[in-house]
């Protein structure tokens, strides 16, 4: 018998087991599907390129992209303890304080504004160079500056500055806007995952356990209560009882679908795939939705880029210097700088968000580039209109879930993603980096009509890994989970992750889920 089983061993799941297990009275057990942190890759900082593909991935794929030519995606997914902040670019980006404020006047979630949500931000960070009253510098989640950032993502940063944006030194700092080189959860050259900040520092108290390699197939409910969890173990099925709550932080695609095998979750759609209606919810796995991103990748005109590093004589040089010094291109995140821009003006708060890589090929399913030396940009659009769902594929626990992000299915999010891949294209330009730049790859030269823009994006865009909402906050008849996180309609059973989230924040989503654990701890424990 444990007080709290959480599910989902990720960032959210790390920090709340972390943060529970303070008292030393509270019994935790954090249960994680995959396997535990070991893989050397996940703590170099470059690794991230090799984390998009394999072993520590669920290997999902979407539904049919009804409004992309009907093409299947891939959609990287993490399964390893850590979760998304083991694999992920490392960014630490928080959004803009009007997001948190919109989900608190547009949604009824009264307790999660900015004001509310800030302190939270600041406890988890700990950051090496920023002080101040909008940052934190001894907390858990470790975050810094690149030790030596590639020169063509500083001539990136400089040709956002040749076509008008302003510099901006901290994208934390309650205004977006501009271009710069992005912080990354790293120290000492070395990737700084909740597992790593959160959960190794606390491996050792008595009344914590962590399992790996543990799949949870249901939650168990008795007259209306979470009274534990089902786990598949040496071929047969196991109980785990809980005598506080269970914890869902699976994730925005793991969450509902754990909910919806419990029997939780729309009825219809539970009957017609053989699962027994537990609690009819409706919204469980809706209002799923994603940054939906589009690359432009060049040619350079020399080994400028980190592509040079896939020759074995500098990837030895490079591992040597990282070997002793921690430093060099191991412990670059690749994805070193970026923007935030307006594409719509009416709108108060940039509304595109801009990724550079300096490289070519990195992330899975896009391609190298002649020669051999790329860069690459992708930019989103950060408040995507358009919403889709998660639903079960079967009853089978094992089943991977039906993945419908629905993008672009308003118009209005596919006229803006053009004006992102506009405008990196423009940057390209720049006096800046034609000084590295030999050509465009890709679109290329021959894009150049709106209806050309349009079928590039439907034939190419792509998850930017930041799926949210599936189990969103509020109090309209959609929302599964109160402001307390509780899961309405069923005592003793919570949900804590990106799920949660009624509308995506406008950045990445690692740091804003780390900072709705840490508001999810004190709701549980009873903090103000």
């Amino acid at each position: 018998m444990y007080d709290y089983v959480i599910v989902g061993g990720g960032s959210a799941g790390c920090v709340l087991a972390a943060r529970l297990s303070e008292a030393p009275e509270t019994r935790v057990l954090l249960i994680e599907a995959g396997p535990k942190d070991s893989n050397p890759y996940i703590h170099m900082p470059v690794g991230f390129f090799k984390m998009t593909s394999g072993p520590l991935i669920w290997g999902y794929e979407t539904a049919p992209l009804r409004h992309a030519n009907n093409r299947k995606a891939v959609y990287p997914q993490a399964r390893v303890l850590g979760g998304g902040s083991s694999i992920n670019a490392e960014i630490y980006t928080r959004g803009c304080p009007q997001d948190y404020d919109n989900w608190a006047t547009q949604h009824g979630c009264d307790g999660w504004s900015w004001r509310d949500l800030k302190p939270c931000f600041i406890r988890s960070e700990g950051n090496a160079r920023l002080g101040g009253a909008d940052h934190g510098i001894d907390g858990p989640l470790a975050v810094s500056d690149l030790q030596s950032p590639n020169r063509v993502s500083l001539a990136y940063v400089q040709g956002c500055m040749d076509i008008g944006m302003p510099h901006n030194p901290d994208f934390n700092s309650g205004r977006q806007e501009g271009a710069g080189l992005y912080q990354t959860t790293t120290r000492d050259g070395r990737r700084c995952s909740a597992a790593v900040g959160y959960l190794r520092p606390v491996m050792g108290r008595k009344n914590l356990q962590v399992r790996t390699d543990l799949r949870v197939s249901r939650i168990i409910i008795e007259n209306g209560r979470a009274a534990g969890v089902e786990v598949v173990e040496n071929g047969g099925h196991t109980r785990i009882d809980a005598a506080s709550e269970v914890i869902v932080t699976a994730g925005a695609i793991g969450s509902p679908k754990l909910l919806m095998l419990s029997g939780i979750g729309p009825a219809d759609h539970l009957r017609d795939v053989g699962v027994a209606v537990v609690h009819d919810l409706p919204g469980v796995g809706q209002n799923f939705h994603d940054h939906f991103s589009t690359d432009v990748i060049w040619v350079l005109n020399g080994p400028h880029s980190y592509d040079k590093y896939k020759k074995r004589h500098w990837q030895a040089w490079a591992g040597l210097q990282y070997a002793m010094f921690r430093s060099g291109p191991v412990a670059s995140n690749i994805v070193e700088a970026g923007a935030f821009w307006w594409s719509d003006r009416s709108e108060k708060t940039p509304d595109l968000q801009f990724h550079f890589l300096a490289g070519a090929g990195v992330e899975e399913g896009v391609g190298t580039v002649p020669g051999g030396n790329g860069a690459t940009c992708n930019s989103y659009h950060v408040r995507p209109r358009s919403r889709g769902e998660i639903r079960l594929r079967s009853s089978n626990p094992a089943d991977a879930p039906l993945i419908d992000p629905n993008s672009f299915a308003e118009p209005y999010d596919l006229e803006r993603h053009i004006d992102g891949i506009k405008i990196t294209q423009e940057v390209g330009r720049s006096r800046a980096m034609k000084r590295f730049i030999a050509a465009e790859h890709f679109p290329g030269p021959g894009v150049k009509t709106r209806d050309e823009y349009i079928a590039c994006a439907r034939a190419n865009a792509q998850s930017s890994y930041h799926p949210v909402g599936t189990c969103k906050m509020g109090r309209d008849e959609m929302a599964v989970v109160d402001t307390q996180l509780r899961v309405r309609g069923i005592s003793g059973l919570r949900i804590c992750d990106s799920s949660i989230m009624p509308e995506i924040v406008s950045s990445n989503t690692n740091a804003p889920t780390i900072a709705i654990a840490e508001k999810a701890a004190d709701l549980i424990r009873g903090n103000r």
